[in-house]
């Protein structure tokens, strides 16, 4: 992913900052506990398609 396009998403939902994470494909909002696929080089912003992360998951990089 482009580092410029990272430093401006944020989480849909609480507007907070997003982690990437490569290996996994996706990008990952802690306080709300949710990971947001990256398809195609496209990052899915919808709050309705994002995955829940598991209790362990949630402090992983």
């Amino acid at each position: 992913m482009d580092p410029k396009l990272l430093e401006i998403l944020v989480c849909p939902v609480c507007k907070g900052p997003l982690e990437h994470r490569r290996a996994a494909g996706e990008l990952v909002c802690r306080p709300c506990r949710l990971a947001y696929a990256i398809k195609d080089g496209i990052p899915v912003m919808l709050a309705d398609e994002a995955r829940p992360l598991a209790a362990d998951e949630a402090g992983a990089p």
